[in-house]
């Protein structure tokens, strides 16, 4: 891994407390929780007011790394420069030229996808709930990393990665976790965030004040493969029983360039893992496929495509996006009777 994060491993790993840290993760995960055992870890309340408590210095960071999602209409050119010019994510020649060229080329097309859900991406919003609940949840279950405190970091949108790790140090953050929301690990996405995390620190003189460690994939986690499962489950009820056996699971994760994938990409793999996973969860009750979309350019990607399948396919339930942040809908258009089940904002 980057130098910047010296040992950190792909689990919260926190010295003198890496147990309590990662029954935290996995509390925050469930919200399932008794009060019972919340108790066995929280300290005696304190008569400090509300103020005080929301005023406290962050012992630990929370860094929620995500690609992020222009909130409005006029922040989508932004949005496509960073996105096109991120050598991590797709490399293009003389990048530097074409990658301006084919965000301003593509403004107005994705604006008008924006528009149409409303004018901008959810995945702010969506992420500082998530975020709020689990520093919450975190607090409670180990106050010996106590008070933490989340900072959202988008790769392309504002808040930008960068400025979530300079307000993060001069919040005099101790311990920092960067964590990914992408549960399947790519140097596209989740490696794209750590070395922007390696050259803001290369960029200046002064080493890191924090420690920090790394949760950097969690494709089988087993509270993943139940809320996919139970996503899966509840729109195959929506079916009328004599047609439900006949209906095809489709799994769409974001497709990646094939150069990227025979550079020895983990990312098709870990994908394929989860859904795997999955199909055990439901006893392999219905066919299934997994397919690939958000394909750009005339380059080789990763298929087949989703909208290729989606367009042969009469009953399906198509399993849309990986990433937390991301919103949940359904869908019954163009003649197709289908249904979107899992976190979806692409």
């Amino acid at each position: 891994m980057m130098s910047v994060l010296g040992r950190a491993s792909r689990l919260i790993q926190f010295a003198k407390c890496s147990n309590a840290i990662n029954l935290c993760v996995t509390t925050s995960l469930r919200r399932q929780s008794s009060s019972a055992t919340a108790a066995a870890f929280v300290q005696p309340a304190s008569t400090a007011t509300p103020e005080a408590v929301e005023n406290r210095k962050p012992k630990t960071g929370i860094l929620m790394m995500n690609m992020g999602g222009p909130e409005k209409l006029d922040d989508v050119h932004d949005f496509l420069l960073r996105l096109f010019s991120d050598t991590d994510l797709m490399k293009l020649p003389v990048q530097n030229r074409l990658g301006p060229f084919i965000a301003k080329r593509r403004t107005p097309k994705i604006q008008e996808q924006y528009s149409r859900i409303g004018g901008g991406s959810p995945i702010k919003a969506w992420t500082t709930m998530q975020g709020e609940g689990m520093v919450k949840l975190l607090d409670e279950m180990c106050p010996e990393t106590a008070p933490h405190k989340f900072y959202i970091g988008f790769r392309y949108v504002h808040p930008l990665t960068e400025e979530a790790i300079e307000e993060m140090e001069k919040d005099g953050v101790e311990r920092a976790v960067a964590f990914t929301q992408y549960p399947q690990y790519s140097c596209s996405t989740t490696g794209s965030s750590l070395n922007a995390i390696y050259r803001y620190y290369s960029s200046r003189a002064d080493r890191p004040k924090m420690r920090w460690s790394v949760i950097d994939r969690w494709p089988t986690h087993p509270l993943l493969v139940e809320c996919f499962s139970q996503h899966v489950l509840n729109e195959l009820q929506k079916f009328p029983p004599e047609k439900r056996d006949d209906v095809v699971i489709l799994f769409s994760a974001h497709s990646l360039p094939l150069s990227v994938v025979n550079r020895g990409d983990p990312y098709p793999q870990e994908v394929g893992a989860t859904v795997q996973r999955v199909m055990e969860r439901l006893q392999h009750c219905n066919p299934y496929r997994l397919v690939w979309q958000s394909r750009v350019g005339p380059m080789p990607w990763l298929g087949p495509q989703t909208d290729n399948c989606v367009s042969v396919l009469s009953r399906l339930v198509l399993c849309r996006g990986w990433a937390l942040g991301q919103i949940i809908v359904s869908l019954s258009s163009r003649g197709w009777s289908y249904a979107v089940a899992g976190p979806s904002d692409r």
